[in-house]
């Protein structure tokens, strides 16, 4: 089921996109995952292969004999799966054993069915689409100068990282690059970097790398068909936007005094500048600023990186999708293989709800200011003069035109105000500066377009308050100014045919930091439910200078000035190297608690980090624990352990079972925690009704018997009490205490922030992040059904005290359309430009006034193989989508108005032309008779479980009915749950 509304989606248009022939099958790309543990987390069961996950603070040896002997047993028992699934091998594209057990290949739609009721095979995804979440921070980290942390605990700049090896899956790099120049030799760390390090620099068939003692590793993937020298792209790991240099050379390039467009801005060094890199080049240059990478060849990444040994995984990519997915699992075990992973929280914000990469084994960064910003400004013909942001030198008076008054023929105003490539009237615009609006198409293609029609500049401005400025390159010289400087400057330019405007050059200014960038996503997380408090940290991730390839911008620069979560993500991944060097016994969850506990809330003159959205207090869903402060975390006092264990209970709270060795049920297994259960360093309890009690267990880090004082600030409206208030820790041991958090005066239906903090006299602060959302009432989201008549009984908890009431929606019948939709179509959707492919039928459907709950589904009743997707649109933007490997899908949507509906048919069997498709709506208003609830009311106790029981009758056999449940106080609704019954 996919609720609309729900999460911010994102498809992108893949190159290869595009629609096939009828009666072709779907050549689609899958991954399969197949039962049975990876190398990493193999802990033994074959019968003569010993486990292979490694034991105590060993790395994981894929050269061993034992490893041999069971990644050859994994591919016996693939290769036996794809033969009773009459699968080729000769479709496989890549496989994996490391931290991912299964394949990638190019499949049919029946042969995924096939693949799907085959013994032995776990779960088949869609290859999904990934692309990037896309100096002076060293300093403002405090990483440099006599008291900094690299002097202080690693031995200097030149020692920080040593002995460590971070690998970065990500666009590639420019091994010209300064920043990745060879370290001085003799190594301290040579022997160290040997007995762990088994990858190898594949230099590349176009444009090949070179790999020094710095870079020391380096592959590349395309089996997704992205990379493409038609774009620019090198077949190598090479890196072509820049994305890649730039995140690698952020966690761990080394010092040099860099200059962007011709300006010096000081030395630029990595977090860890005596590590080493490993690069995995998986993502491509597609368009100008726009990405791709296909989760065949991440997962491969990921399972060469693990397996090549290195100590930390930076990924800056994400897809646009909060829910659960190979790279997740992939993920999950090369941490219990003991490597560290940070990741981008992503560039969706400053909306709630809008998280990528929020699993509980990785660690989320979002994206903050530093102290430094890059100004230019624009003064105009009557003297007003607006600060914005911008590169490279100073641009003389010159005409300004309005780009929305500039369209080329057969372009309407709209498009051209945007500055699309193509869409202005070089007549127009020729010798000017040209004023255009964001939005839509990239920053960077909008100063392409103003080049490619004869402009000589740029002024870019926001359409809203929120929105951030970003320094980057362009094609010509440009300011980027807020909303209210460009409706002052667009005032300025209308039936003005004198107006000019002057740019002048780039200038160092400092600035009140950190605040939150607008763009960074923000939580809770839709997969956690709210149970786990992410992101986890902020880091830096505006206005960052680091690599980039000449090739990569207009001033041939080897530095650049790059935002967004991705450039966050590897300052966290360079200071979590830096923490593992020194404390090599400290597990990943470890690392990740010392950073979070250390964070800090207030910057200087204890001013309150806020979000650049508004000017409001960041909050934890902004910041996570807070701003990382790398002088705090070498000390933390107290750290919060979880493992593999922990995170199989955790997930099977949240219903998702990740299997053990030998493909049986972990859940089963282990059993399922309450997600907010967790031993994590935030507390997070997202749907709270009346009272609930968490627990937490410590582990002392320095090595001395402590006492520890607990602190709490407490929710607004919310009692929260700890035991025990004094906590004595053995040195080198644990502790435990429970958190009884109970509704005061709660505010519903609205996260409550506070925090919980350890202190010992030593000056240790182990502070957690508490987040609460009481709700009024706990709920099944749906429920299913069969029969002409039945009855289920649901468990509802209030949050209140008062009256509970129920009562029915439904059921109804659907009404039910049919297209005709002939071969398929494989490629991306992007809901600003609905593609059009005769496998794809448009339907609009306006529901009325006073609607309650809208469903839209197509069923599982065609020929084996047909594989159906359902989009749901309305003004450019998605409302849903369902995208299951059969042609079973769902979307809700709450309310009423008119959506657009795609229903797309990705797959047909062998053989099959086409298919009459059947599309499902549902639209329910009141209640119809034939569905009752017993009790209507309920006397309602906060925390208090009630028994509700659903009945219906005269469903005809062979139907598809649809109902709901709808709970109120007085006549507040306060949720509903859906209830599908098959007759």
């Amino acid at each position: 089921m996919v609720l609309g509304l729900t999460a911010s989606l994102l498809v992108a248009l893949p190159v290869s996109a595009g629609a096939q022939p009828a009666g072709a099958e779907a050549p689609g790309l899958y991954v399969v995952q197949f039962a049975g543990a990876p190398l990493a987390t193999y802990s033994g069961g074959v019968a003569g292969i010993p486990a292979t996950k490694p034991t105590g603070h060993s790395k994981l040896d894929t050269t061993s004999r034992r490893s041999r002997l069971y990644q050859e047993h994994l591919r016996a028992e693939r290769t036996e799966a794809l033969r009773k699934a009459g699968v080729p091998t000769s479709k496989v594209v890549s496989d994996y054993s490391v931290t991912f057990n299964g394949l990638a290949a190019r499949l049919g739609s029946a042969e995924v069915r096939r693949l799907r009721s085959t013994a032995g095979v776990a779960r088949v995804y869609k290859d999904r689409v990934h692309t990037w979440h896309t100096s002076s921070t060293p300093r403002f980290l405090g990483m440099s100068g006599p008291d900094g942390v690299w002097r202080s605990h690693l031995g200097g700049q030149d020692r920080a990282g040593e002995g460590m090896i971070i690998g970065v899956i990500d666009g590639g790099f420019w091994p010209e690059n300064p920043s990745f120049a060879a370290l001085p030799e003799p190594r301290p760390d040579a022997d160290a970097i040997a007995a762990k390090w088994s990858g190898e620099c594949v230099t590349g068939e176009h444009e090949p790398v070179t790999c020094n003692n710095k870079v020391i590793g380096a592959r590349w993937y395309n089996q997704s068909g992205y990379g493409d020298p038609a774009n620019g792209e090198f077949l190598s790991p090479r890196d072509r936007a820049g994305h890649g240099s730039h995140t690698a050379s952020t966690a761990a390039g080394v010092p040099v005094d860099a200059s962007v467009a011709g300006a010096p801005v000081g030395q630029v060094s990595g977090m860890a500048p005596a590590a080493r890199l490993a690069i995995y080049k998986a993502v491509w240059h597609v368009a100008p600023g726009v990405g791709a990478g296909g989760t065949t060849d991440l997962l491969k990444a990921i399972d060469d990186a693990v397996a090549d040994g290195v100590d930390v995984i930076n990924f800056s990519i994400g897809d646009g999708y909060d829910e659960f997915d190979p790279t997740d699992v992939a993920f999950f075990n090369a941490a219990a293989a003991g490597v560290f992973v940070a990741t981008a929280a992503g560039n969706s914000g400053p909306g709630a709800g809008t998280l990528d990469n929020a699993q509980a084994w990785v660690t989320t960064v979002a994206a903050g200011t530093h102290d430094v910003r890059y100004t230019k400004a624009v003064t105009l013909g009557d003297g007003a003069t607006y600060e914005g942001v911008g590169l490279g030198g100073a641009l003389p008076a010159e005409r300004l035109v309005d780009a929305a008054t500039a369209p080329a023929p057969e372009v309407d105003a709209a498009r051209a105000a945007l500055c699309h490539v193509g869409s202005l009237d070089p007549d127009k615009v020729r010798g000017k500066v040209v004023l255009c609006r964001r939005g839509e198409n990239a920053r960077v293609e909008k100063s392409q377009a103003v080049e490619e029609a004869g402009g000589l500049g740029m002024i870019m401005y926001n359409n809203t308050p929120a929105e951030s400025l970003n320094t980057e390159y362009h094609s010509v010289p440009t300011v980027h100014v807020d909303s209210a400087a460009g409706a002052a400057i667009k005032g300025y330019a209308a039936g003005n045919h004198d107006a000019t405007a002057a740019l002048s050059a780039m200038a160092q200014a400092s600035q009140r930091a950190p605040g939150v960038a607008s763009f960074s996503s923000v939580g809770p997380s839709a997969t956690s439910r709210g149970d786990l408090l992410k992101p986890d940290v902020l880091a830096p991730g505006v206005d960052i200078v680091a690599a980039v390839p000449p090739v990569s911008n207009p001033a041939n620069s080897s530095y650049g000035l790059k935002s967004g979560t991705s450039m966050a993500s590897p300052h966290v991944a360079g200071t979590a190297a830096l923490l593992m060097q020194k404390n090599p016994a400290w597990s990943p969850s470890a690392v990740k608690s010392a950073i979070m506990t250390t964070a800090y809330q207030a910057g200087k003159e204890d001013k309150p980090i806020i979000r650049l959205s508004d000017g409001a207090r960041a909050a934890p869903f902004d910041m996570g624990a807070g701003h990382v402060r790398p002088a705090g975390m070498f000390d933390p006092g107290l750290v919060y352990e979880s493992h593999e264990v922990d995170w199989h209970r955790y997930s099977c709270g949240l219903g998702v079972d990740m299997r053990l060795d030998d493909g049986s049920s972990a859940c089963a297994a282990h059993g399922a925690m309450d997600p907010s259960n967790l031993n994590y360093p935030s507390i997070a309890i997202g749907d709270f009704v009346g009272r609930q009690t968490v627990t937490r267990t410590v582990t002392d880090t320095t090595g001395r018997d402590s006492v520890y004082t607990v602190k709490v600030e407490a929710p607004p409206g919310i009692t929260v009490n700890v035991s025990p208030t004094e906590l004595t820790v053995p040195a080198g041991g644990s502790a435990s205490f429970q958190v009884k958090v109970t509704a005061a005066t709660p505010i519903m239906n609205r996260y409550a922030f506070g925090s919980l903090t350890w202190s010992d006299r030593a000056g240790h602060r182990v502070r957690s992040p508490i987040a609460v959302k009481p709700m009024m009432v706990r709920h099944p989201a749906a429920i299913t059904g069969s029969g002409s008549a039945g009855s289920q009984a649901l468990q509802v908890t209030p949050g209140y005290s008062g009256t509970l009431k129920a009562a029915p929606l439904g059921l109804t019948a659907p009404s039910v359309t049919t297209s005709r939709l002939v071969g398929t179509y494989n490629g991306g959707f992007d809901p600003r430009n609905p593609p059009s492919s005769p496998a794809i039928a448009k339907k609009t459907i306006t529901t009325a006034a006073g609607t309650r709950l809208v469903r839209i589904a197509t069923y599982d009743e065609y020929p084996d193989g047909t594989d159906i997707d359902v989009y749901v649109v309305r003004d450019g933007a998605f409302l849903g989508a369902s995208q299951g490997l059969t042609s079973e899908e769902e979307v809700l949507l709450p309310g009423s108005g008119t959506f657009d509906v795609y229903v797309l048919q990705w797959g047909l069997p062998a053989g099959t032309d086409a298919t009459d498709v059947r599309l499902y709506s549902y639209a329910l208003t009141q209640a119809t008779g034939n569905l009752s609830v017993a009790p209507a009311e309920a006397q309602a106790r906060p925390g208090d479980p009630v028994t509700v029981t659903v009945n219906w009758t005269g469903v005809p056999s062979g139907s598809h009915y649809f109902g709901a449940v709808e709970y109120f106080s007085g006549t507040t609704s306060l949720g509903m749950t859906a209830l599908k019954v098959e007759g």
